[in-house]
């Protein structure tokens, strides 16, 4: 999968390249999703944000309309992303729930999700899609 990656940080770096191996074109941009950083998100399949990277509805169309299908969060939380304007656009979110919420264990998670992503598959207890799937429940 072509993944973009904000708002990452310098120990971050390695070890998403470690987990990732290879399998995932990652674009790494230590700049936060902005009106001026957004151009990174054309034509990836999916963008890797922050807590710091605020996703709403207009940043959210911006993405679709680059080709963008994906979100992926690499907090437990999605206060900072319009849900409900992402599945309207039918855009798959993710976050990263896991206990180990190290830099390693987050990296390893974000990993996991692409892989699942780019199998075809949902991402279970880490999707934060509004939809009712039956694998999140």
């Amino acid at each position: 999968m072509k993944v973009v990656v904000y708002s990452i940080q310098t120990y971050e770096k390695e070890l998403l390249a470690l987990a990732n191996g290879k399998m995932h074109d990652l674009t790494l941009i230590s700049n936060g999703l902005n009106e001026e950083t957004k151009v990174y998100a054309t034509g990836k399949d999916v963008v890797v944000i922050s807590a710091q990277d605020i996703l709403e509805a207009s940043m959210l169309r911006v993405l679709k309309d680059m080709g963008v299908g994906r979100i992926l969060t690499r907090t437990l939380g999605t206060g900072h992303i319009d849900l409900v304007e992402a599945g309207k656009l039918d855009i798959q979110v993710a976050n990263t729930p896991y206990e180990d919420q190290s830099p390693k264990g987050i990296a390893e998670q974000t990993i996991r999700n692409l892989n699942l992503w780019g199998a075809g598959k949902c991402v279970g207890t880490a999707c934060c899609c509004l939809k009712v799937c039956p694998v999140k429940l």
